[in-house]
This record gives C-alpha cells, structure tokens and sequence, in this order.
C-alpha cells in the first residue's frame, strides 16, 4: 500500500535538526552566560567583608560594617545602619583591606 523507504529514519534526523540547532544556539548565546553571570555573582557575594563598599539592588550605597553567613550590616550615613541579605548586593564597588575587629575600641 504505502512505497518503502529505507530512509525513513534519516528523514526524521533531518525534520530534527532545526530543533537541535536551536536549542544548541539557545545554549551558547543564553543559558551559558546566564550561568557564568549567577557563579561571578555568587563569588563576589561571598567575598564581601567588612570595610568594603557596596551597591545594594535597591540602589543603596553603603559600607560593609559587619559581614555574617547570610547577611551583611551596611553603614550607609554616620550612625545610621541597615542589615541586607548578601544576595541582594548587586555590586562590590571597592574592596578595602580587612578592618581590624578592635579598630573602633579606644586604646
């Protein structure tokens, strides 16, 4: 009833490829960067201790006060700090040397 073709499997590697093409360049062009983006990211929220100064998402600039596990305290006027999630910093703008933990006690 129906003419055999032996190229029956080939033809349908080749309705395939438009799709493995595309989701090849999906990868290299979306997925790829996206992923080194989140790991920088994760480094530079990792690496943040006290005396730096950073960017928070919601555009508050401040300076690393204190630095936990989780969070960060953010002077961001004299006297005036706020606590932030660590992964809500957005920049690290200058790394400084560590302050010493006894740099505000009087000698």
């Amino acid at each position: 009833m129906f003419g055999g073709s032996a190229g029956g499997g080939s033809e349908f590697l080749v309705q395939l490829f438009p799709f493995i093409a595309l989701f090849a360049i999906m990868y290299f062009l979306v997925l790829r960067p996206q992923q080194r983006r989140v790991k920088e990211h994760k480094d530079m929220v990792a690496a943040v201790r006290r005396g730096d100064t950073v960017v928070t998402s919601g555009g508050i600039i401040g300076k690393v006060a204190k630095a936990e596990e989780n969070e960060v305290v953010v002077e961001i006027a004299e006297g005036v700090k706020i606590r932030v999630i660590k992964s809500t910093l957005s920049e690290v703008r200058s790394k400084s040397e560590p302050v010493p933990a006894n740099a505000n006690t009087p000698s």
